[in-house]
């Protein structure tokens, strides 16, 4: 792990199970006042304020997320980083009501914000953070433009959209070789979220570089928060494309399946570069329609020191809940709040900011060789990896040095499950 200085601390949270759940409700913030791990020490918790979607059409992933803060105080603690006092806010899955929290955290004492899941909402906060002169770290937000803004106090340890696609890109041809198979056309269904529009941008750019063996034969974007989605579906079947290619969330990630089952419609192969298709609840919501969508996401290498102790963390807290990307960047977003607090010795925001610039954490979860971050504030040397939905697991398929098991293409049609 990073570590420029040899100050020492104790790991410890400040949340509780009430605390949580408070900020699960729609009224949001809740600062962390009881002891979730005691404090110890050799001075205050440094005061982290955690912007998450906890309500509203993201609730599900924002929930997920906030298993990552639960199990972070411990983990922390064991790799001798000093404590944290979490107060959590709920954006409700709103870019104004994110910026308004963000104010409030802030005018409540919180000296460091983590979030927001949400590259709209993150871009609110962002611009608060600024203002304000109080260090943000992004958890998961892949809007290129939010750190291409000159800020000084924004950093970013998560892929931009154009980084996902390229890994996306690379990881699906190998998959292709190895599987001996390929969709020569595609419909791209992507949400019209600010991340969603990203990723449709990016595509134009990106992937003309990998001289990729299907074409896009329409591109189709729909409101994350719709509740049906049949007239998409039939429009997208209608192009006889043997694949999807998709950017999703959870709940619309539901509604596609259903719609795909009901319209009698199985292409060989649906490819998410985004959340929802490997979300827990959509692997317990769908049972047997669930397997067969590959995603190619920021996600964790399971070989690393740190990644097993996640896992098992996850698996004493939540048993049965697979580690995804929301438990993996969100614990990371902490561990670099932790780790540029060890090293600064104080809770001086500039002080705070210039040492997340320094930071160099070896020891951490996700794929890549760790956590540092470009002038930017930007971390640009993550790596992307392939994943597929088989029984409720998510075993890599990509890359290979990773991979765990071989992709099965074209995947099982849903009238024969």
């Amino acid at each position: 792990m990073s570590s420029n200085s040899s100050k020492s601390g104790h790991a410890g949270f400040k949340v509780t199970r009430r605390t949580f759940a408070a900020g699960l409700g729609a009224t949001g913030f809740v600062a962390g006042t009881a002891p979730f791990n005691i404090v110890r020490g050799q001075g205050a918790a440094l005061k982290v304020g955690v912007l998450l979607p906890r309500s509203g059409y993201q609730a599900g992933i924002g929930q997920d997320c906030q298993r990552g803060v639960e199990i972070a105080g411990g983990i922390l603690k064991d790799l001798g980083y000093p404590s944290l006092q979490i107060m959590n806010a709920d954006t409700e899955s709103n870019v104004d009501n994110a910026r308004a929290q963000a104010e409030k955290l802030i005018n409540g004492g919180a000296q460091l914000l983590v979030g927001a899941f949400d590259s709209g909402q993150s871009t609110a906060i962002a611009q608060v953070a600024e203002q304000k002169g109080i260090p943000y770290v992004i958890n998961i937000a892949a809007a290129p433009q939010i750190t291409e803004q000159g800020y000084k106090f924004v950093f970013r340890n998560f892929h931009t959209a154009g980084m996902i696609l390229g890994g996306a890109f690379k990881n699906q041809k190998e998959v292709f070789a190895i599987a001996g198979s390929a969709p020569k056309s595609v419909v791209f269904m992507h949400v019209n979220d600010t991340f969603g529009t990203a990723m449709q941008k990016g595509i134009g750019a990106v992937m003309p570089k990998f001289d990729m063996p299907y074409k896009v034969v329409e591109t189709i974007a729909y409101d994350p928060a719709a509740r049906d989605l049949s007239v998409e579906v039939a429009k997208a079947k209608a192009t006889g494309a043997e694949a999807l290619l998709v950017v999703s969330r959870l709940n619309d990630a539901i509604l596609l399946t259903r719609e795909l089952v009901k319209q009698r419609w199985s292409p060989m192969a649906i490819m998410s570069m985004g959340p929802g298709w490997y979300e827990d609840q959509y692997l317990k919501t769908l049972g047997k329609l669930s397997d067969g969508p590959m995603t190619f996401v920021p996600w964790y290498d399971p070989n690393k020191k740190v990644s097993k102790m996640l896992e098992a963390a996850l698996a004493k807290a939540h048993p049965g809940v697979n580690v995804n990307t929301n438990h993996v960047y969100t614990f990371e977003a902490l561990m670099v709040a932790a780790d540029a607090y060890k090293r600064a010795g104080s809770t001086d925001p500039k002080a705070l900011a210039d040492a997340i610039r320094k930071t160099n954490i070896t020891e951490n979860v996700s794929t890549g060789p760790g956590i540092m971050f470009n002038e930017k504030g930007q971390n640009d040397k993550l790596e992307i990896t392939g994943i597929q939905n088989r029984g409720g697991k998510l075993p890599t398929i990509a890359p290979k040095v990773a991979a765990i098991a071989k992709p099965e293409l074209p995947m099982t049609p849903y009238n024969k499950r």
